[in-house]
């Protein structure tokens, strides 16, 4: 496949529900079109785009992955996405790489959360949309029903393009509403067929909703319209390109896939209404040196820029770096420089990509998409330029992780082969995040749910060799004092030679500020004042670890009264370990407290789902803060939201999102407090 002519490329971000068909309208694109000899299927594992192993065992996406189909003298490089909640940081590498995007819903289970996510996402982007209806094979598919459901949820811009011809509930063809033309299939080959009687009303009523969409593209298209003269062909083509870029028109078109029935009209359509890259609007770059706003178009003239919008780890070929070349021309063998991270990357062999196969090609035009290898630091989102010209996109936007667990090694001395592992996986998935709780001395592992993090647990174990096992992390208690208490330490021992002795008196009361506040009291030289140091010192190291449950201890004022000590014996290793013998004696005696985290919860929701959102806050042991509007403000403890990212999507259907940040320690009730001892004793006898 040589290089195309920006005008003649489509790049279309294909995105939707979980099982909607994206990946299954993309194979049968590949296949109608040549790309493929074999029209695979995502059940048996055979589908181009889901070749990843996980993808195959689990029977849906996982990552985006692209494909170029060559079709009528057109390149249209498909860009498949995941359509779960879990692995949505697809769907934002695939915005960035396309031009427009292409909805799939399925004609049996209609409009699900995902369509809704993935237009809000698309509007946002500000990316002409198309919506395609599925698996009208199915006995139980409506399509009418389905095209109801569409109209209803997303207004008077959804215009049907195709409609199927149905006999006895079976699809028999297709009528394109714009041509006036009805077609019949017989596998993927379309033949012209004579235009049903009873569906002339139905043909009619589309295309008069279609050409008031296009009236509203013009005021002089606008006055011919309510005039009652007809549009011309040009002013047809026109409208519903300016339509579909002003988001005033959503043509939707429909397919039985297994059969490849509507699949030639559909992909006639994206080639004649789908934006090319030098149609769309000029992209915004940032001049990282003079901050100033640069404007770019994609012209094979222009000085090179791309942009590096998905990466691929791979345990034997290396990094794999999917770009999309905004301007100029990027060739193998040469040397661009990455404003993002201040590093000038050669590049070496360039490839067109099908799945997970790789061409390789000598260069990528403005509008294409290609693959680089090997990159040494530039990573998903930077942007590559010509050396000197200092040019930068705007990162990718990614969601916030929204659940976090604790990664253990199951072969002991397996940590640093797990962090490797992880960092590397990093580098493919940006949306999930991994650190050490130098505190708690744990690995934590932050993702978009459960099934998120499950899957690069076996990735992990499939492409590095090392298995780990998950829990909850360990919550960051704190331990405080709400009393007083004057206590003695002593620390004396005589064993032949020299002994050790320190004594101290030492007053422990509430602190005005986190640490440690250590005052000195003493009179008359009891105490030398070399000593104080070490008195404190022993004090600050027994904080580490509280007299309850072994948490650190926080705002604390002790005060050195008095004491005692020996000419010889003592030392300030004596003076530190009688310190800590206060400490011990002292803080359990001045009534110590358990000190739990708070965080700030605020929950997006539907109208009619509040009561069920603020009853599960309440069970939580959350305080509402506020309400209205679809949204809910509470304070909960920490150590009740872990799984809430997962129990969130199941009251809600998925249709709920949230954030959630700490915000302040405060007592908690006794029945934690006691749980929290008990776990505590139980860890230390193990």
């Amino acid at each position: 496949m040589g290089n195309f002519k920006p005008e003649k490329i489509r790049n279309i971000c294909f995105a939707g529900h979980g099982r909607s068909g994206k990946t299954t309208l993309c194979e049968a694109m590949l296949y109608y079109s040549g790309g493929i000899d074999r029209f695979g299927s995502v059940a048996d594992g055979t589908s181009v785009m889901d070749y990843d192993p996980e993808e195959i065992k689990r029977n849906f996406s996982i990552s985006t992955t692209v494909a170029p189909v060559e079709y009528k003298d057109c390149k249209i490089n498909l860009i498949d996405t995941p359509g779960y909640f879990d692995f949505v940081g697809g769907v934002c590498e695939g915005m960035r790489g396309a031009d427009s995007v292409v909805i799939t819903v399925s004609g049996k289970s209609g409009v699900g959360v995902g369509t809704e996510n993935v237009f809000r996402s698309a509007v946002k982007a500000k990316k002409p949309i198309a919506m395609f209806i599925t698996k009208l094979e199915n006995e139980h598919s409506d399509y009418d029903g389905i095209l109801e459901q569409i109209k209803s949820r997303f207004g008077s811009a959804v215009v049907p393009f195709t409609i199927p011809i149905i006999e006895d509930k079976k699809v028999m063809g297709f009528v394109d509403v714009i041509s006036q033309k009805a077609y019949t299939y017989d596998g993927f080959k379309c033949t012209e067929t004579a235009m049903p009687a009873d569906m002339a009303d139905k043909i009619s009523d589309a295309r008069n909703v279609l050409f008031e969409q296009i009236a509203e593209t013009d005021e002089a298209l606008m006055e011919k319209f309510f005039d009652g003269e007809e549009f011309s062909e040009q002013e047809i083509f026109d409208g519903i390109k300016n339509g579909l870029k002003e988001s005033i028109i959503v043509p939707v078109f429909a397919g039985e896939l297994s059969k490849g029935a509507g699949v030639s009209l559909f992909m006639d359509a994206l080639i004649s209404y789908m934006p090319s890259p030098v149609d769309v609007d000029a992209v915004l770059a940032t001049n990282t040196k003079t901050e100033d706003i640069v404007e770019l178009s994609a012209s094979e003239d222009g000085d090179v820029v791309a942009c590096v919008f998905k990466t691929v780890a791979d345990p034997y070929v290396g990094k794999l770096s999917i770009f999309r070349v905004i301007s100029g021309v990027m060739k193998s063998d040469s040397t661009l420089y990455n404003p993002t991270k201040d590093i000038s990357e050669k590049i070496g062999r360039l490839y067109t990509i099908k799945g997970k196969k790789q061409v390789e090609t000598d260069s990528v035009v403005a509008g294409d998409i290609g693959a680089v290898t090997k990159l040494a630091g530039t990573t998903t989102g930077d942007t590559l330029c010509k050396p000197g010209l200092n040019i930068a996109l705007e990162a990718i936007d990614y969601p916030a992780p929204v659940i976090s667990l604790a990664v253990l090694p199951v072969a002991k001395g397996d940590e640093e082969k797990i962090h490797a592992g992880l960092v590397k996986l990093r580098e493919e998935d940006p949306t999930f995040k991994v650190s050490n709780n130098h505190e708690t001395h744990q690995m934590i592992i932050e993702g978009q749910g459960e099934q998120h993090i499950d899957v690069i647990v076996s990735k992990l174990k499939t492409k590095y060799g090392v298995s780990v096992k998950l829990e909850e992390p360990i919550v960051p208690y704190r331990e405080a004092i709400k009393g007083r208490a004057k206590v003695e330490g002593k620390h004396k021992k005589q064993s032949g030679g020299h002994g050790q002795y320190g004594h101290v008196v030492i007053e422990f009361e509430p602190g005005s500020q986190d640490g440690l506040e250590f005052a000195e009291n003493v009179f008359g030289g009891s105490v030398p004042k070399n000593y104080f140091p070490a008195v404190e010192k022993g004090l600050r190291d027994c904080m580490e670890h509280g007299v309850l449950a072994g948490y650190p201890v926080v705002s604390l004022k002790a005060t050195l009264l008095d004491g005692s000590y020996h000419p010889v014996d003592s030392s300030e290793m004596a003076f530190k370990v009688a310190a800590g013998l206060a400490f011990k004696t002292g803080l359990a005696q001045a009534n110590p407290i358990l000190l739990e985290p708070i965080g700030y919860l605020k929950v997006s929701i539907p109208e009619n789902m509040m009561g069920d959102i603020i009853g599960d806050i309440n069970k939580r042991r959350g305080r509402i803060l506020g309400m209205g509007s679809g949204e809910v403000e509470a304070e909960v403890p920490v150590a009740e939201m872990f799984k809430y990212a997962t129990d969130l999507r199941s009251m809600t259907q998925g249709k709920g999102s949230f954030s959630f940040d700490f915000v302040r320690y405060e007592e908690a009730p006794k029945n934690v407090v006691d749980k929290v001892i008990m776990d505590a004793k139980a860890k230390q006898s193990e």
